[in-house]
């Protein structure tokens, strides 16, 4: 069981070296590291796209950023007001 986790994980990481920029793999790492979930769901979405024929040149960071807009949960502006 873990070993085929390994593999699977294995193949995820070498379609991204393939479909991603060096700039944007060092993005997502940093992505990962703090929305793992976030970082998961681009992951998804990239080689579904790749497995459909849709990615035709590797995606640079600009793109990674555009759809890292998409995915990404809305930011909340907290105020905290002392009385």
């Amino acid at each position: 069981m873990a070993e085929r986790q390994r593999q699977v994980e294995q193949a995820k990481l070498e379609m991204m070296r393939r479909i991603l920029t060096p700039e944007a793999r060092e993005r997502l790492a940093k992505v990962r590291m703090a929305y793992p979930d976030v970082a998961a769901a681009v992951e998804d979405q990239l080689i579904q796209l790749l497995q459909m024929g849709r990615i035709q040149d590797q995606i640079d960071d600009n793109t990674l950023k555009a759809i890292l807009r998409k995915i990404s949960p809305q930011r909340r502006d907290i105020k905290i007001e002392r009385v």
